[in-house]
């Protein structure tokens, strides 16, 4: 039992199916770890043993998916179950009591993989944030150092894979959701191509498309084994992702062949710390060491992100006036501004000022960005680049301050101006925890490739993995 702490999902569904454990014994451990490290980390906000226990037991009697009995977690955004609490990091949501009446695509894709399903994990208010303290769950800590923040939005899940609650959780990614905390929190995170995973049968697509399913994992062969759980069209699906040829999980360990690759470390209009730098040169002399052609090359569209980023409010603006819409709907009655956050409120306001025609036209400008960004992947296959401009954040940074609102919104870009370029092309990046800094503190890298290249990722990550491995690096608080 005590082995499952930290071996990943591919190896525990293996343990599983030869019945060298039972699944209802994962599952009880799983929760042991919980009850042990979540009174201090506050990962998981919602807790279901008894259905764990009965879909364990299902798993033990006839194991259905590659993941039949594995510990599981959903974030509180994205992949609504029925009959799970379902409150998008809100108060309101919270004191209603709000259960989903039915089960997303993604989530019964979860569930058909065979994921027992433990639990929900913390999320900021709509996910609007890059560190997760909503005010209606608290803040979730980082379990390598429990002043800082996990990362945002997906950080509960982060923090509980970290902590060895589960070996994988859910996430989603509308401007890095995915990456920050697995940056932050020493994981794999996986964004992948726009469209590959159906936001259906709820919602035609999240974030005028720039919001992405996935999972954080430990190891790149689960986050490539799920994104293949998951994966795949949807009649309705308002976007397709081309087909690979074959599993992502035949992608890990297959070599990728000599790869000319690009890097950038610090953007026109913003600081990068000097750890988030070194984090991507360590990555460059390894893929060098790897016999890839490594040269000092980024896109240029790259060093207009301090014009283009802040237009993702004016995206942001109307999707959370519309998400405010979508909890009334849920609640079935009116909902004041105050009964949301000052930053949610900020944004709600601010949707007053975007009309129709605004909109289209902030589209079509990232459009234009995104094509001029994506050209550059017609000579590179990759390229390397942080994933934050800071390698950590202490909590309560990120006080939202309603005199300044244009301040804090600009202060969380400052943090985060290497990700959010990627949702807006739909290409596929992944954070890999291939550095440490002077304090033992995992250091995330990203590596991002051509619109539905993820098979190259997985190949390239797996490669790294094997020559610069992460897995016995621990954090200072565990399950």
């Amino acid at each position: 039992m005590e082995e499952l702490t930290w071996i990943d999902a591919t190896r525990t569904a293996a343990l599983i199916a030869a019945r060298e454990i039972t699944a209802r014994e994962a599952t009880d451990a799983a929760f042991g770890r919980l009850q042990k490290a979540n009174g201090v980390i506050n990962a998981v906000i919602h807790e279901f043993p008894e259905a764990a226990a009965a879909a364990a037991a299902e798993h033990d009697r006839c194991p259905r998916g590659p993941f039949a009995g594995v510990p599981f977690l959903l974030k509180d955004i994205g992949a609504p179950v029925a009959g799970q609490p379902y409150h998008l990091g809100t108060s309101v949501l919270r004191d209603a009591g709000y259960i989903a009446p039915a089960t997303s695509h993604l989530g019964q894709r979860f569930l058909d993989a065979g994921m027992v399903v433990l639990g929900r994990t913390n999320t900021p208010e709509l996910g609007l944030m890059a560190t997760t303290e909503p005010a209606a769950y608290g803040a979730t800590r980082n379990p390598w150092d429990l002043q800082l923040s996990p990362g945002g939005s997906s950080g509960g899940s982060a923090a509980a894979i970290a902590a060895g609650i589960v070996p994988a959780a859910h996430g989603n990614d509308g401007g890095g959701s995915i990456r920050i905390p697995a940056s932050m929190s020493g994981l794999v995170g996986l964004k992948s191509s726009r469209g590959r995973v159906s936001n259906g049968p709820m919602m035609g697509e999240a974030w005028a498309g720039l919001a992405h399913e996935g999972a954080l994992t430990r190891t790149v062969r689960d986050a490539a084994a799920l994104l293949d759980a998951i994966a795949g069209y949807k009649p309705g699906d308002h976007y397709g992702a081309p087909t690979f040829t074959r599993p992502l999980s035949a992608e890990v360990g297959q070599p990728p062949g000599s790869l000319r690759v690009g890097f950038v470390q610090a953007l026109d209009g913003y600081e990068t710390h000097a750890d988030c730098a070194a984090a991507v040169a360590a990555a460059v002399r390894l893929l060098e060491d790897l016999g890839h052609q490594v040269e000092d090359a980024a896109p240029e569209a790259l060093q207009r992100s301090a014009e283009v980023l802040p237009h993702l409010y004016d995206i942001f603006a109307p999707a959370v006036a519309l998400d405010i819409e979508v909890v009334e709907a849920m609640v079935g009655r009116a909902v004041s501004a105050e009964e949301f956050e000052p930053r949610t409120r900020d944004h709600a306001r601010r949707s007053n000022a975007v009309s129709a025609v605004d909109h289209f036209k902030t589209m079509q400008s990232m459009y234009a960005f995104t094509r001029d960004l994506e050209s550059w992947w017609d000579n590179f296959d990759l390229l390397v680049a942080p994933v934050t401009a800071q390698p950590t954040l202490p909590l309560s940074t990120m006080v939202f301050d309603e005199n300044n609102p244009d301040e804090s919104h600009a202060a969380m870009l400052r943090f985060i101006p290497f990700t959010a370029q990627f949702n807006m092309s739909g290409q596929p990046a992944i954070a890999l925890p291939l550095y440490r800094n002077a304090a033992g503190l995992p250091v995330g890298v990203q590596l991002v490739a051509a619109f539905g290249r993820e098979d190259l990722l997985i190949r390239v990550a797996s490669q790294l993995e094997l020559a610069a491995p992460w897995s016995d690096f621990r954090p200072m608080i565990t399950g």
